[in-house]
């Protein structure tokens, strides 16, 4: 692993005891105590994660809100000074180059955070005067108690600069869990005393295990397996991220899909036979697992799979080939998980 990156906080993970994954050129904690122990954290209470490897990004330019709007899917008229707004990078064929989310500063700067494994890709089709900071590290706190804790107010996806826990931070109403939180974004020398204050005020140590658990229950996609440059937004059901009425890199070829159809669609599923799907799965009869974990929330197996268009509605049986075991899963509507309702 000495060839990857490590964030600011690398050396507070180890002492707590942190077990580490390379990941996207990185190498991050996966886990501190287990992923269900975190993951149930932050469904009933809050925790905290060191999401510094995420890509950032300012773009400062007297054109930068023209150049954003004839490059990403979403509308970004739709925000002002102080909001946010999820979007993707797509290529010309309509695939989905990145995810990302877009937070305006006003029409001549933004700051775009996009994915770890990505950066190179979105800077090549961004193009001059974004410029990827690395002076700056990332946490996210997440779950109902999270604002609380911190003493923070913000609205989703909305962000504003000020103090949290005596350190000076941009803070954003953004998160990937499904519960209410928020993004913290710091000096890279701030960031050790602020993650040592949120743990003080009993907030729990989070990895990328739980982060992928929280985000599967809650249907949020993750670039590399559930979209890709290979697939369109309408076929993953990120239809209401691209705006019909404004061109854009690929513009033409989703109005194409839009207008015919996705012949294929990532659904969400969960088991009724014991097992666990993974990405990669062979459905029988056609189709593929992309993401698949275990719930610690519905204590069963979920997964997204993409299938054909017409066997997509919510009820229909699907079965997963699991290392030559058939297992019969249904699909259900999406998210899986919704803050509030018993499971």
């Amino acid at each position: 692993m000495s060839d990857l990156r490590r964030t600011p906080l690398f050396e507070r993970h180890d002492r707590i005891g942190a077990r580490f994954v390379p990941f996207a050129g990185w190498q991050l904690p996966v886990q501190f105590t287990s992923i269900v122990e975190e993951h149930r954290a932050v469904r009933s209470s809050a925790g905290v994660f060191d999401v510094s490897h995420m890509g950032r990004f300012e773009f400062a330019s007297t054109d930068a809100h023209a150049h954003l709007q004839g490059l990403l899917s979403n509308d970004l008229d739709r925000i002002a000074a102080g909001e946010a707004q999820y979007t993707l990078l797509t290529n010309e064929s309509g695939g989905v180059v990145d995810d990302l989310i877009a937070y305006r500063r006003s029409d001549d700067t933004y700051l775009l955070v996009v994915n770890a494994a990505n950066c190179e890709a979105d800077l090549a089709r961004l193009g001059p005067g974004v410029d990827l900071t690395d002076d700056s590290a990332m946490l996210a706190v997440q779950g109902p108690g999270a604002l609380a804790a911190l003493e923070v107010e913000i609205e989703a996806f909305r962000w504003a600069e000020g103090q949290v826990l005596g350190v000076s931070c941009l803070i954003a109403g953004t998160g990937y869990t499904g519960e209410r939180g928020c993004e913290l974004i710091c000096a890279r020398d701030d960031v050790g005393l602020l993650w040592d204050t949120i743990l003080e005020r009993g907030l729990v140590p989070c990895g990328l295990g739980a982060r992928d658990t929280l985000r599967l229950e809650v249907c949020y996609p993750l670039h590399g397996q559930d979209i890709s440059a290979e697939r369109d937004p309408y076929s993953a059901g990120l239809g209401w991220a691209v705006a019909p009425h404004k061109e854009f890199v690929g513009s033409p070829a989703l109005a194409a899909v839009r207008e015919s159809g996705p012949r294929e669609k990532l659904v969400a599923f969960v088991m009724r036979d014991k097992g666990l799907p993974r990405a990669g799965m062979a459905l029988i009869g056609g189709g593929v697992v992309t993401s698949g974990a275990y719930s610690p929330t519905l204590e069963l197996g979920i997964g997204l799979a993409y299938v054909a268009a017409e066997c997509a509605e919510p009820g229909h049986e699907l079965v997963v080939d699991i290392r030559g075991r058939h297992r019969r899963g249904v699909i259900v509507e999406k998210p899986i998980y919704r803050p509030g309702e018993e499971y």
